[in-house]
C-alpha cells in the first residue's frame, strides 16, 4: 500500500503534463515564445532547432520537483510529494522525446505507422504543421490526438474565417 500513493502521483503527473503541454505549446509556443518555436514550423537542414530549447524548461522543471523532494537539499523541508512528480514529468518528456522528435519527425529513427493510434498521431501533429505562421491551428497537444477529420474541419473553419492560413497541402 505504501508503494500506491506516489504510483498514483507519478501517473497523475504524466498525464497532466499533457495539458501543460497542450496550454504551453497553444499559448506560450505559438505566443510569445514564437521565436523559439518558428523554427519548427519551417523546413530547415540543422539538428538542433531553437525549438530544443523547450525540452531544456521541461528537464529543469523535473530538476527542480527532485530538489524540492530531496532530504539532502532541503533536510527536514523536503516535500516528498515533488521527487515523484519529478519522475512523472521526467516519464513524459521520455514520452514526449520518443512520440514527437521519434516517431512524428522522425528525428532518431524511421516508421510511417500505416494504422491504429501511432498513424493518428502522425496524421494529427501533420495537421498541426498545415498552417503558416503562429496563428490559427490545431491538435496543440502532443500524446493524445483528436480524430484527423474533425481537425481537417476546424482547420477548413479556420481558413474560412481568415482566422489562419492553412498550406494548400494540408487537404481540408
Amino acid at each position: 500500500m505504501e508503494i500506491l500513493v506516489p504510483v498514483l502521483i507519478v501517473i497523475a503527473t504524466v498525464l497532466g503534463m499533457e495539458w501543460v503541454a497542450w496550454a504551453s505549446h497553444k499559448y506560450i509556443m505559438h505566443g510569445s515564445g514564437w521565436g523559439w518555436h518558428r523554427d519548427h514550423h519551417e523546413p530547415h537542414d540543422n539538428v538542433l532547432e531553437k525549438n530544443d530549447l523547450y525540452a531544456i524548461v521541461g528537464a529543469a522543471m523535473s530538476i527542480s520537483m527532485f530538489a524540492l523532494g530531496s532530504e539532502v537539499v532541503l533536510g527536514e523541508n523536503a516535500w516528498w510529494p515533488a521527487t515523484f512528480i519529478g519522475i512523472g514529468i521526467l516519464i513524459y518528456g521520455i514520452v514526449y522525446t520518443l512520440v514527437h522528435d521519434g516517431l512524428v519527425h522522425q528525428r532518431y529513427f524511421r516508421w510511417v505507422p500505416k494504422k491504429g493510434y501511432a498513424k493518428r498521431l502522425v496524421q494529427a501533429h501533420k495537421l498541426h504543421h498545415a498552417t503558416i505562421g503562429k496563428e490559427g491551428g490545431v491538435s496543440f497537444g502532443f500524446i493524445l490526438a483528436a480524430d484527423p477529420a474533425k481537425l481537417k474541419a476546424e482547420l477548413k473553419r479556420q481558413r474560412e474565417a481568415g482566422e489562419a492560413v492553412v498550406r494548400e497541402s494540408a487537404g481540408t
